[in-house]
């Protein structure tokens, strides 16, 4: 017995993935919502960094896998490499731009899906916790390297995030090691929207 197999517009694909990536932003908006609500806002806040937290190791330890199962070493050049991508190619966010900057990976991305959605609620705050992820997962992917922002998109009111891959510092990498990193500090320089 075969499968038939049935294909979409790439317009149509490109809205399914937007949907699970708004439902995505809605769902750590709850739970963010749910734990300041719980615990107020400093308790809840890092209790929500903590999972974050936590879903950042799942993804970089997860990228490292696939990386070194291609024989290839866990640096930025090869993050996203083949089967390693973190992130699908349609429905997160309407482009993506990588360059060279001053000898450092640059990474646009325009449009974001979650961040939209926190706007739409007018959480950018608590929906911006999410973007911690990316210090995490790529620290978790090898220590030796952040994925910081230098414009987030929730916080800056504008409609791109920008991403470099830096190299941490000694006191961050123990951090680290210690299980206590600052997902704050080492992405210290979101650029926070004043309000």
């Amino acid at each position: 017995m075969t499968e038939e197999k049935t294909m979409i517009p790439l317009d149509e694909a490109v809205k399914e993935a937007e949907m699970a990536s708004r439902r995505i932003g809605l769902l750590h908006l709850a739970y963010a919502k749910t734990l300041v609500a719980e615990l107020g806002k400093e308790e809840g806040k890092k209790m929500a960094l903590k999972a974050i937290e936590t879903y950042g190791k799942m993804i970089g330890e997860k990228t490292k896998q696939e990386v070194e199962k291609m024989g290839m070493e866990p640096i930025p050049q090869n993050f996203g490499a083949g089967d390693s991508r973190d992130l699908p190619r349609i429905g997160m966010h309407e482009g993506r731009q990588v360059k060279e900057e001053d000898g450092k990976r640059v990474i646009t991305t325009r449009g974001c899906a979650l961040a939209k959605v926190w706007r739409e609620y007018d959480e950018e705050e608590l929906g911006g916790w999410y973007c911690y992820v990316d210090p995490a997962k790529y620290m978790y992917y090898n220590p030796n390297y952040k994925l910081i922002h230098k414009e987030a998109m929730p916080f800056s009111g504008g409609d791109a995030c920008e991403f470099a891959v830096e190299e941490t510092s000694e006191s961050e990498r123990d951090d680290f090691a210690k299980g206590n990193a600052d997902w704050e500090t080492i992405d210290g320089k979101i650029r926070r929207k004043q309000k």
